[in-house]
């Protein structure tokens, strides 16, 4: 066999072991989605917790009983609008690929991405609770952050510099509290449409 043959072989063993090892078919439209949906909720909600403030100086969050249940009902559809256009983007890509959309990887890559955000959302949830609103929008930047580097070792190395983008993030948010759904916007929004469209040029998806 030659040099040319060995190496290609090489490459196909290490393109199998690859798809044996990472959940590869996470679609990059379902990030652009996720990120436009993740504008037009930050929006929704600074119209329901900054109005009539000056968007350029410091911000105090109008929260009533009324506002917090508003700003669930944003939060919640969301992520499930987010969730819902993920896994129809990525069943389809999946299904291209001939790859099974729930695997043994797929499995360990949800319960590596839910154990931070499960932590975290219930975190949020006392502290929205008790006043801190403030708080919410770094919180939320730092533990989508983690989540996503503890599950990147499952799915595509991109995930890990999305993660820690997202965690400095968070920090940044964390030192000018005012503005914390700016960073917010930024972390989950723009962020999430630039990946989304590098890994659509990437890899097709």
């Amino acid at each position: 066999m030659t040099k040319e043959k060995y190496i290609e072989d090489l490459s196909e063993i290490r393109s199998i072991m690859d798809r044996s090892s990472r959940f590869i078919s996470l679609s990059g439209l379902s990030g652009v989605i996720a990120g436009f949906l993740a504008l037009t909720g930050a929006y929704m909600a600074y119209r329901t917790v900054y109005i009539g403030q000056d968007y350029f100086s410091y911000r105090r969050a109008t929260l009533t009983g009324e506002s917090a249940t508003q700003l669930l009902l944003i939060a919640s559809s969301v992520l499930l609008l987010s969730l819902a256009g993920g896994i129809l983007l990525t069943r389809s890509k999946a299904k291209r690929d001939g790859l099974s959309l729930w695997d043994q990887q797929s499995k360990r890559l949800v319960i590596n991405l839910a154990i931070p955000l499960v932590a975290g959302g219930v975190l949020c949830l006392i502290l929205l609770g008790k006043g801190f609103v403030a708080l919410i929008a770094p919180l939320t930047l730092l533990f989508y952050g983690l989540a996503l580097i503890n599950a990147s070792k499952y799915t595509l190395s991109e995930i890990r510099g999305l993660g820690i983008a997202e965690i400095t993030l968070g920090l940044v948010a964390c030192q000018f509290i005012g503005y914390g759904l700016l960073f917010w916007s930024i972390g989950f929004g723009v962020l999430h449409i630039v990946y989304g469209i590098l890994m659509h040029y990437r890899y097709g998806s």
